[in-house]
């Protein structure tokens, strides 16, 4: 947990693009039965996909030095964004997000990459901050099934599970291997985060049907509209903010 790395000047553009691209996610659930496309609902939570391939302050925001840094010493010399999109919490239908690892919902090589989860106002117990079991990651992926209407989860709870509160601008930061979760929102606002996502360059996503015996089709994570170079050879790309 990195507190206070962003101030709410430096949060102010990113998060007006992004509620103006949420504001369009939750639009578009309207238009779907129940309000719901997957596992998004409109008055629960939604999930807005690669802001930095639509709005340039999300880029800057992504391209800051801190994440970068944060590459080099926990992915390695060479490092791109892999994903990146924001999850809001709504109070309107409280519900957790289930124990899960983000390598159980897309997989990829190599399986360990790192996740920056970006609070984008103060998230607490209360409102749905993520919980994590410290140490799971190094048993790999975890075989996850999947549960109506939460999504893809490996357990139901863990005698280990540690919160991880953070304030607005503040970061948690973890292995794309560790199973975390978020509570449901309990106060009357809407629970904001923003979550950036390395690999090493040169990762692939493995595309496929599991129930199928067709081997998976691997996909190169090096599209540059959304998954830019960030590190190279142990230093920021160029364009990587000197700022935190």
């Amino acid at each position: 947990m990195l507190e206070d790395i962003f101030s709410e000047e430096e949060l102010a553009p990113v998060v007006e693009a992004i509620d103006r691209l949420e504001s369009e996610t939750d639009k578009t659930l309207s238009d779907h039965v129940d309000g719901r496309l997957g596992i998004a609902e409109k008055g629960a939570i939604t999930f807005t996909s690669h802001p930095v391939q639509l709005d340039a302050a999300a880029r800057r925001f992504a391209m800051r030095r801190v994440f970068a840094d944060l590459c080099h010493d926990l992915v390695g010399p060479d490092a791109r964004l892999y994903h990146d999109q924001a999850v809001y919490k709504k109070p309107e239908k409280p519900r957790r997000f289930p124990w899960h690892q983000d390598n159980g919902y897309e997989f990829i090589e190599p399986q360990q990459y790192l996740t920056c989860w970006v609070a984008l106002t103060d998230a607490t117990v209360d409102n749905g901050c993520p919980q994590v079991v410290p140490g799971l990651h190094l048993l790999g992926t975890l075989a996850h099934r999947y549960v109506e209407p939460l999504g893809w989860e490996i357990f139901q709870d863990h005698p280990d599970a540690v919160a991880a509160p953070v304030g607005k601008g503040g970061i948690v930061v973890f292995s794309s291997l560790t199973p975390h979760l978020t509570g449901p929102n309990l106060t009357d606002d809407v629970r904001k985060a923003y979550i950036l996502q390395f690999a090493p360059l040169g990762a692939e996503a493995l595309v496929g049907d599991s129930s199928s015996d067709a081997p998976p089709v691997r996909v190169l994570a090096d599209d540059e509209r959304r998954q830019f170079a960030v590190l190279i050879n142990e230093q920021p790309v160029a364009g990587v903010g000197a700022g935190p």
